[in-house]
């Protein structure tokens, strides 16, 4: 991988985990209402958002660095997983804690003086550990949905 490209990887990454914190605190002050006020209809919804961001840039983070200390950033179709999985992770996250609030994993959240801390910690779990979310996911949904021998049958 060229040098200029694991720079731009470096830089994003970083960008997108202190920007979640950022942004987290924005939300968690108010600034972003007062800039837009639309945004109270979804700030529970960019908490989680935000949430699975820095879990998930802060393993690509670590992913990235500890693969470039060993010199293994050889392979050029690697940077694609730095760029886009920390991204995919933001949505995931998001889904993960409304199938768990919609009470399809049994899964019941306790407030805590208003404030969704499990939640964003699920949504932070999820960013961070998003290939192993999707895995279960996957085999979830495999369960959920397998044909009877029934159907099979007719």
């Amino acid at each position: 991988m060229k040098r200029w490209l694991k720079t731009v990887i470096l830089l994003y990454l970083s960008l997108l985990f202190f920007g979640s914190f950022l942004a987290v605190g924005a939300l968690w002050t108010g600034v972003l209402e007062n800039l837009f006020p639309f945004i109270s209809s979804i700030e529970i919804f960019l908490y989680y958002f935000f949430a699975g961001a820095i879990g998930g840039s802060l393993r690509h983070l670590y992913m990235f660095c500890s693969h470039y200390m060993k010199g293994e950033l050889t392979d050029y179709r690697e940077w694609i997983m730095y760029i886009f999985y920390p991204i995919f992770a933001t949505g995931t996250a998001v889904i993960a804690v409304t199938l768990i609030q919609s009470g399809i994993f049994l899964i019941d959240f306790i407030d805590y003086k208003d404030t969704p801390l499990a939640q964003i910690s699920i949504a932070f779990f999820v960013g961070f550990g998003f290939n192993r979310f999707l895995n279960k996911l996957n085999a979830f949904s495999k369960k959920m949905f397998k044909p009877n021998k029934d159907d099979v049958n007719k």
